[in-house]
């Protein structure tokens, strides 16, 4: 049985995703229940540090980084089972509200999942 350490294969996977704020008040809430929960292993101070820089963020990026995992992103991908999330690094900016397509190409984003 392997461990996986001179077999293993990684793939990086990098997603672009436009999402629509209907209410910030709600999506700070939101974070700042998971920013509370005991499970958060956060110090007092760092707790405190992230709850005011979720409160003083009015695009409410600072909240939703709170409110992705990994695990998360799996589910665009079939056959779970199959793939474990290692490692992630996740940012959150204001948009204008559509991807920036920035090689040039015509891109078909009515098929989930097609890559061109």
């Amino acid at each position: 049985m392997s461990d996986g350490t001179d077999t293993g294969r990684y793939l990086r996977l990098t997603v672009d995703l436009v999402v629509e704020v209907l209410d910030v008040d709600a999506l700070q809430a939101a974070a700042l229940a998971e920013i509370r929960d005991p499970q958060a292993e956060l110090d007092d101070a760092e707790r405190q540090e992230q709850i005011e820089l979720v409160n003083s963020d009015e695009t409410g990026a600072a909240a939703l980084q709170w409110l992705i995992e990994p695990d998360h992103v799996l589910g665009l991908v079939e056959h779970v089972a199959e793939i474990e999330p290692r490692e992630a690094m996740l940012g959150v900016e204001p948009s204008e509200g559509v991807l920036e397509d920035e090689d040039g190409h015509d891109h078909d984003h009515d098929e989930p999942g097609h890559i061109h």
